[in-house]
């Protein structure tokens, strides 16, 4: 709630941290000004890569009193453009799961070990994104809570799987362990409303702390006000659901 005599205040800035294979790779960090302590999230940015929408998501996290970090998980494919970057990276056939995983787990060990956290961090993703931030809530030990925005994937075609993809993400649900918010287009198709009912299904029969909301009128990418699937009222709505969500688990 905004009061007009409140204190707001933010550093953000590009920092560097490491991650799989003790690799040093960069990073978006935003975190609130002040002794704390704070909450944490991790930003996991989409396919179309390590963009400005997600530096200004990172930016969004900590306005609301969160110290974010966004890791460049297309670091090792190298520099430029994002778009350019993320071209070599669907050319190489994606990033390997597991590589993603340890940097996630690096940003989670370096984000909990600062001296104004709270202890408590969650973790954000939209389209890949929100795949990998199921994935790390199941994987990754140390998270508190999950936020999966339209991640596709998660249910995958056993001819889908690879090296780099060995096990479809909703096979790993039994080891799900903190409280997962799912936002839906029902316009989506990559996840289709049949994929997302599957996986709610898994979640129901393991007994997971978990909701989704499904938005009408709303396709894949809707928080994406740069973009023609922009929904501004599905995405106000859905961005609500977030900030109740995260408040209730990460305090």
């Amino acid at each position: 709630m905004y009061e007009t005599n409140m204190y707001e205040g933010m550093i953000a800035e590009t920092i560097s941290y490491q991650g799989a294979n003790g690799d040093w790779i960069n990073a978006y960090y935003a975190r609130p000004l002040g002794p704390g302590p704070f909450p944490a999230m991790v930003a996991i940015h989409h396919m179309p890569g390590w963009d400005e929408w997600y530096r200004e998501a990172t930016r969004k996290f900590a306005h609301h009193g969160y110290a974010t970090i966004s890791p460049n998980l297309y670091f090792r494919a190298g520099h430029g453009a994002p778009e350019d970057v993320t071209a070599k990276v669907r050319a190489a056939g994606g990033v390997p799961d597991e590589q993603v995983m340890g940097d996630l787990a690096g940003a989670l060990h370096f984000l909990k070990s600062q001296a104004y956290s709270n202890g408590k961090a969650g973790v954000f993703g939209t389209c890949s994104g929100g795949r990998h931030a199921y994935l790390a809530a199941c994987r990754v030990p140390g998270f508190d809570a999950c936020v999966d925005c339209w991640g596709g994937r998660v249910v995958m075609k056993p001819e889908d799987l690879n090296d780099k993809f060995p096990v479809a993400p909703i096979d790993y649900t039994a080891d799900l362990q903190c409280p997962l918010l799912g936002i839906f287009g029902n316009d989506d198709h990559s996840p289709t409303v049949e994929q997302v009912n599957q996986h709610e299904e898994e979640l129901k029969k393991q007994g997971k702390n978990y909701e989704f909301h499904r938005y009408d009128g709303a396709g894949h990418g809707f928080f994406y006000y740069d973009r023609g699937a922009y929904r501004q009222e599905q995405a106000v709505d859905g961005w609500n659901k977030i900030w109740a969500f995260l408040a209730k688990n990460l305090g």
